[in-house]
């Protein structure tokens, strides 16, 4: 019998325990937020906060000698159970204030709010204390960057590496760094986050809405996850276009290579300009955008489909907002909404669902198969034509100008087929719990790619209350796996992972 592999057990609780004080920091700035509205859930939500800080603590201490060095398998290990532990414990502000009642509902919130997915088992936001709703979209914002990425940046303090943790949490490609140690990196993308989201805010605030949905806005959009303050969602602005517009530039920038934010701000343009998933990205935003409102203006009835205010402007301008607005949402795996998409055509339905696979660009904060993937998938398919008739031509792949290396090449092929497999399953095993076809297709699309937002009795005015309690369990699985993109997780249930070699 093969021995188990050796795993560096005091550093996984080490870092864990790190990662729940950093929990806990976050719930005591809600209690905060609490307070200042005095919406009734101060104390609640203090001791939630001082909870999670006791537990982090008392972990942190009982393991504060141990060997700082993480392997790969301690990586990955810290990475999954990391984001499990986090959305564990992020549910006692819930069941603290009685907001979510029960704990597989309490689970699934808070895992969408992590996973930055936005699905929602709750249909009156709207009744929600300040401060719940606080915590709620700060969920988003800790796990849009990756909270492993804001311990590796603490990491240093401990004299402890972090490569191996981001390795974990950014495995595919388009692994460019801003500097060359990787705590650095860390550092200068959380300081870019933090700058598009005060930005947001404040833009959001001079447009019309009030400071608190500002903020909660802003740290939803920037995550890319889609809780809103609101019931109708982002539409309950559609009487005033300029939020959506501005809504709709931060989407699009979160769903960029935050690599490229950096040469921008550093005014290096051409390397954005000349980066192809880019180039790709903002393309298919404007063809898929072009495609949407056309038939939006020409077929669909905006007037049913808008849940308030549809057309300030004139029915054009709202028919390309509109389409604009639920492209970058679907396609950024954002999961806002303008409308409700499920009542425009039948085309109109299923070309939304089949943006659920694109996603983002890598290195965003968006979920999904990601738009380098898909590049990289379409130019290898074209080059097999190539090799077909010229066999013996060496015919290497080409992104940015340089050959891509044929083990990244196998990974993307890898990734997506195993992609495909786990919406498969995840369509199966919803349909066996009961949900119609269009229901299951949605949500298992919806919740792998964490969109948010899906078809049936799970689109877009409606929420995921109503699924039977295995099927919550499943749907957070899916975005567990979804958010760390798949091989993080699944390598885990693999009897080699767990054993020398």
């Amino acid at each position: 019998m093969r021995p188990i592999a050796s795993l560096n057990y005091k550093i996984i609780f080490h870092l864990l325990g790190l990662l729940l004080l950093v929990n806990g920091g976050f719930m005591l700035l809600s209690a905060l937020i609490s307070l200042l509205y005095k919406d009734g859930v101060v104390l609640e939500m203090f001791l939630a906060g001082l909870t999670t800080l006791l537990i982090g603590g008392a972990v942190m201490l009982t393991t504060r000698k141990h060997r700082k060095e993480i392997q790969k398998r301690d990586g990955y290990i810290i990475v999954t159970f990391g984001w499990v532990t986090m959305a564990l414990i992020g549910t006692l502000p819930y069941l603290f204030t009685g907001a979510i009642p029960g704990f597989a509902n309490a689970f699934f919130e808070t895992m969408s709010g992590y996973t930055t997915t936005g699905a929602s088992i709750l249909s009156d936001i709207e009744s929600l204390p300040k401060g719940v709703l606080f915590w709620r979209s700060i969920t988003h914002w800790i796990g849009g960057m990756g909270i492993i990425v804001l311990a590796i940046a603490i990491l240093p303090l401990l004299g402890i590496g972090g490569m191996q943790l981001f390795t974990a949490e950014a495995p595919g490609p388009g692994g460019d760094k801003l500097h060359p140690r990787i705590t650095d990196t860390a550092k200068r993308l959380w300081l870019i986050y933090v700058s598009y989201t005060v930005a947001e805010t404040i833009l959001l605030k001079v447009a019309g809405m009030s400071l608190f949905d500002a903020m909660n806005h802003s740290l939803s959009t920037l995550s890319t996850g889609g809780f809103s303050t609101k019931n109708a969602s982002v539409a309950y602005w559609n009487d005033k276009p300029i939020i959506q517009y501005i809504i709709m530039v931060f989407m699009f920038l979160a769903g960029t290579n935050f690599v490229l934010s950096y040469f921008a701000f550093k005014r290096r343009f051409s390397r954005v300009l000349q980066d192809d998933e880019f180039k790709w990205y903002a393309g298919i935003v404007l063809l898929f955008t072009g495609i949407a409102a056309v038939l939006i203006y020409l077929q669909a009835d905006i007037s049913l489909s808008s849940i308030a205010h549809p057309m300030v402007w004139g029915k054009a301008e709202s028919a390309f907002r509109h389409g604009l607005f639920q492209v970058l949402s679907i396609i950024t795996t954002t999961g806002f909404i303008s409308a409700d998409y499920t009542l425009w055509t039948p085309f109109l339905v299923v070309f939304f669902f089949g943006l659920m696979f694109l996603g983002g660009s890598a290195g965003s904060t968006a979920g999904g198969v990601k738009v380098v993937r898909h590049l990289l998938m379409i130019k290898n398919g074209i080059l097999e034509f190539k090799r077909t008739l010229h066999p013996n031509a060496i015919l290497p792949v080409r992104y940015n100008n340089r050959s891509v290396q044929q083990p990244i090449v196998y990974n993307v092929l890898g990734f997506f087929i195993l992609y495909m497999l786990s919406f498969i399953m995840g369509v199966l095993v919803f349909s066996w719990l009961g949900l119609d076809y269009k229901t299951a297709l949605g949500g298992a699309a919806s919740t792998l790619g964490n969109v948010g937002p899906a078809l049936g009795d799970l689109g877009p005015v409606n929420n995921y209350g109503d699924l039977p309690t295995a099927a919550k369990w499943w749907a957070s699985f899916l975005m567990l796996i979804g958010r760390l993109e798949l091989f993080t997780v699944l390598i885990l249930f693999t009897p080699f992972f767990w054993r020398n070699r």
